[in-house]
């Protein structure tokens, strides 16, 4: 075998693993993004030009997230959101709209609270998209409603599914992802 024929299958062997390992990491890293994103995953790549851009997209969500202080809430501050969430719930019978706002503002607070930003809804969507993916559908189905409910739009069915996603991110957000602590739902 000439020196020429081995140096072109040397280089070819090289390009096909080279090209394996970059397909291979491609993968690696769009699993990891699927299963830490979870639904936002797909939504975000639906949105953008290209699963590459969305991708990119997500990747810069997860920087920006890594320069948040989120910190777990002391028991003290649980306890008083869980009671705060209970009277919020007591509400919905007599004033549902208040109600929904109420929740509302509670779930800012609880996101202020544990480190979020909290300057406007999209953005609070893309922090929290990085570790809450799996809530951010109930976030997005109660903030259209409390959105209606301000023009007073919103059925009384769709304020009480509102509660209902409220209640999900609430949830979620106070258990600090050591252990669920559940609100109670009177």
């Amino acid at each position: 075998m000439s020196t020429g024929t081995l140096l072109a299958i040397i280089i070819s062997v090289v390009v096909v693993v080279a090209l394996a390992t970059v397909a291979a990491t491609t993968l690696m890293r769009r699993r990891r993004l699927r299963e830490r994103f979870g639904p936002e995953y797909d939504r975000t790549v639906e949105g953008a030009d290209s699963r590459l851009a969305a991708e990119r997209e997500l990747r810069a969500r997860e920087r920006r997230h890594e320069s948040l202080e989120i910190k777990p809430l002391p028991p003290a501050s649980r306890d008083r959101y869980t009671r705060e969430w209970s009277s919020v719930q007591e509400e919905f019978v007599d004033r549902p709209v208040d109600a929904v706002h109420d929740a509302d503002r509670l779930v800012t607070s609880l996101m202020h609270e544990r480190g979020y930003p909290t300057e406007g809804f999209e953005q609070q969507m893309k922090d929290l998209s990085v570790q809450h993916g799996a809530t951010l559908e109930h976030y997005r189905a109660a903030h259209e409603v409390e959105t209606l409910s301000t023009r007073s739009q919103a059925t009384t069915e769709q304020l009480r599914g509102a509660m209902v996603h409220y209640r999900a991110l609430f949830e979620e957000l106070l258990s600090d992802g050591g252990g669920r602590a559940q609100p109670s739902r009177s």
